[in-house]
């Protein structure tokens, strides 16, 4: 058996369960970021996964902890215990929806952001004696957070500089902070970025609204009291110079 783990931010992901000469879409996972709150209604949030494949589906949900480092989100491997899950596993039927319960049983005077990843895991299925097969099971990872009551994050563009992407095409590199105990994404705001050539003149100007951020670069989670260095996909029309980046947050 092959098990092969895979993560895109900002969008519901798919996976696989391949026998041979067939080949099926087997659940989609949605939503792909909680924000649960520490009190109220929203301490609670349903995942909801849906069976497309043509046969029973077995899952289970994991949760770990997450850290940060300056390039984003690093995994710890590790269960706090600071998450219910209800029910933590299920076997769907073909064509269903199953929902699942995620509420934060954590620490309630919480004094800074924390992070976990609950991995919606596709469990192998048990084959009739005699069948071979190769299963390729996808895990789905989504991302809970949830902050200290009352708390806003505060991001701020610390430096930014002309990078190159994969393909040696220059891009904006930003080097963002958030001096605040609660995360923030840029995809709540807006980001503005120009660019001047060697010689000074302008030669690129954008502004990123919230919704056209979390397309181009996803929601963009900078964590509390985190300093983050991110590069924007965004290709600039000249190599060297200089570029300014400014991030102003929604309301």
């Amino acid at each position: 058996m092959k098990r092969i783990r895979s993560l895109l931010a900002g969008a519901a992901l798919t996976g696989l369960l391949i026998f041979p000469q067939q080949l099926a879409i087997a659940m989609t996972v949605q939503p792909v970021i909680l924000n649960l709150t520490l009190s109220g209604s929203g301490m609670a949030q349903l995942i909801t996964v849906e069976n497309t494949f043509a046969t029973p589906l077995p899952v289970e949900l994991r949760v770990q902890a997450l850290d940060f480092d300056q390039n984003g989100i690093k995994e710890t491997g590790k269960d706090p215990g600071d998450l219910l899950i209800f029910p933590p596993q299920a076997l769907i039927q073909p064509g269903q929806t199953q929902s699942f319960r995620v509420q934060y049983v954590g620490d309630p005077d919480l004094k800074t952001s924390k992070h976990y990843y609950v991995t919606v895991a596709q469990l192998p299925v048990k084959l009739p004696a005699g069948q071979s097969a190769i299963q390729i099971l996808y895990n789905f990872q989504v991302l809970v957070s949830i902050a200290p009551n009352g708390v806003k994050p505060a991001i701020k563009v610390q430096s930014a500089e002309v990078g190159h992407n994969e393909q040696g095409k220059p891009i904006p590199v930003v080097t963002l902070t958030n001096a605040s105990t609660a995360y923030g994404y840029l995809s709540n705001g807006r980001l503005r970025i120009t660019a001047k050539n060697t010689t000074g003149k302008e030669v690129f100007r954008r502004t990123l609204s919230g919704p056209e951020t979390q397309q181009t670069i996803g929601f963009g989670l900078v964590g509390a009291n985190q300093t983050r260095r991110m590069a924007l996909p965004i290709e600039l029309p000249v190599d060297g110079g200089s570029v300014d980046v400014s991030f102003t947050p929604d309301g």
